[in-house]
């Protein structure tokens, strides 16, 4: 059609609208394949949609713009775009900062003056391309830098009752968290941290959100509710996952549905489907620790009834010991007693068979002397007869002192006999024999024997034999 416009032809501006318009159809009859990011979106009551088409210098929505288009769409095509996405689960909403590629129009609008695409359909498969691209990129750079694992190594305390909440406060999720700390019956310390959770300016203000809960907590817990992909893209975004990856405390995330994982999900310490699911865990680390204890205490008590048991059982068998000890001591007292009495009778049996003897050999030389040698043997005979009086009283006395001590011995054996003499026999609580008034403690209880009994006392104090002596 130029070639129909003669130099001097003069157009108006009109004319010249209609021309471009005409010329864009015939050399784009059936529309471009565009892709960029969406910029200045706005809605409008008739149903139709208006935002700019940007390529940036840059990475990020804060990079200055390289090349821009105006983007159309009106309300009958927005109706397929919206039957487009849907097949998709929504995981796809046109949002500034998004990604897409779509197919327009080219129009030249002659009131505006201005090149403008007019929209018709759109490619999701590309936006969450972009999505899943960008967040890997980020996730290498971090694994690069040896970031990616760092919130993940810190300690996770036993006891987390101090928690950074850094969410929308007022929204679903804020509230489904809520409900799971307040229902477990825990002291939590909840520090709640608003911001946005979508939109151009919410990774600056998580990334702050995450700084600013960190310091006086034990946790914390970083959530958002469902939404589609593009609605989570803040959580992909590098300031998060940074701000993630050098929190000087532990970072639980919950954000989106089930199969939404972000960029922060996997910097995080640990990760969970849900913003309710992030709580709950929460309180079963809370929860554990407490049934640990409580084993513990069990435990404790076993051993101690254990222990009771073998003290008690060991007291019984010093005691049965030392009963046996004294019966046996008894018994060789007793035996030694027998022995000693047999012994005398016995040496007294053999010492009178020998006078016996010497009697009858010197009346035999009495007989076969005669008279002088009878007196002589007479003489002899009384001497010998006094000095075995002499030696049969001696040696029964000698026998009858050693019958004694071996007795006295015997009754000095007899617990009953020292008891009675009034000496007692002092032992704790416990049946632990006293010796020593270092063993006890004012307050403790002790059980005096006596010979017809026993008493039980509880020490008032005590005094060693030093205390008692006068300078």
């Amino acid at each position: 059609m130029s070639s129909l416009i003669s130099a001097n032809q003069t157009l108006t501006v009109g004319e010249l609208a209609q021309m471009l318009r005409q010329t864009l159809d015939e050399a784009f009859p059936y529309g471009v394949w565009v892709a960029g990011e969406i910029d200045g979106i706005r809605r409008h009551d008739s149903g139709h949609v208006y935002f700019n088409l940007v390529d940036r210098t840059g990475v990020g929505q804060g990079a200055e713009p390289a090349a821009v288009i105006s983007v159309v769409l009106f309300s009958k095509h927005r109706r397929h775009v919206n039957r487009m996405l849907k097949s998709y689960s929504r995981k796809v909403t046109i949002e500034n900062g998004v990604q897409i590629r779509m197919q327009a129009n080219l129009d030249f609008y002659a009131r505006g003056g201005q090149l403008q695409l007019l929209m018709t359909s759109i490619d999701p498969t590309y936006t969450l391309g972009a999505i899943a691209a960008h967040r890997a990129a980020v996730v290498d750079k971090l694994k690069d830098e040896g970031l990616l694992r760092r919130n993940a190594e810190l300690a996770l305390p036993q006891v987390p009752l101090s928690v950074g909440l850094v969410t929308s406060v007022g929204s679903a999720a804020h509230a489904d968290m809520l409900r799971v700390l307040e229902a477990s019956g825990f002291g939590f310390t909840i520090t709640e941290v608003n911001t946005k959770v979508q939109g151009a300016d919410a990774p600056q203000e998580i990334a702050a959100a995450i700084s600013a809960a960190a310091e006086p907590v034990d946790v914390v817990v970083l959530a958002r509710g469902g939404g589609s992909s593009t609605d989570l893209a803040a959580f992909d975004h590098e300031l998060v996952a940074r701000a993630i990856a050098s929190c000087s405390r532990p970072v639980l995330t919950g954000i989106g549905h089930e199969t939404d994982t972000s960029a922060a999900d996997e910097v995080a310490h640990a990760s969970y489907s849900t913003p309710t699911a992030v709580a709950a865990a929460v309180v079963t680390r809370v929860n554990k620790w407490l049934e640990k204890l409580d084993g513990t205490g069990r435990s404790i008590a076993v051993c101690s009834r254990r222990a009771l048991a073998t003290a008690e059982h060991r007291t019984s068998r010093v005691a049965a010991d030392a009963s046996r000890g004294t019966t046996a001591a008894i018994g060789r007292a007793e035996r030694n007693l027998d022995a000693a009495a047999q012994r005398l009778v016995h040496t007294g049996g053999t010492a009178t068979a020998r006078a016996r003897r010497r009697v009858a050999a010197i009346t035999y030389q009495l007989i076969q002397a005669g008279p002088t040698a009878e007196q002589r043997a007479s003489t002899r005979l009384d001497r010998a007869s006094a000095r075995l009086s002499v030696a049969g009283r001696h040696e029964i006395r000698h026998a009858q002192r050693r019958l004694d001590a071996v007795a006295t011995r015997v009754r000095a054996l007899d617990p009953a006999r020292i008891l009675g003499r009034g000496w007692s026999l002092t032992r704790r609580d416990d049946g632990t024999l006293v010796r020593s008034v270092h063993e006890v403690s004012p307050g403790d209880g002790i059980v005096t024997h006596l010979s017809d009994g026993t008493l039980d006392s509880t020490i008032r104090s005590r005094r060693d034999s030093s205390e008692d002596r006068t300078p």
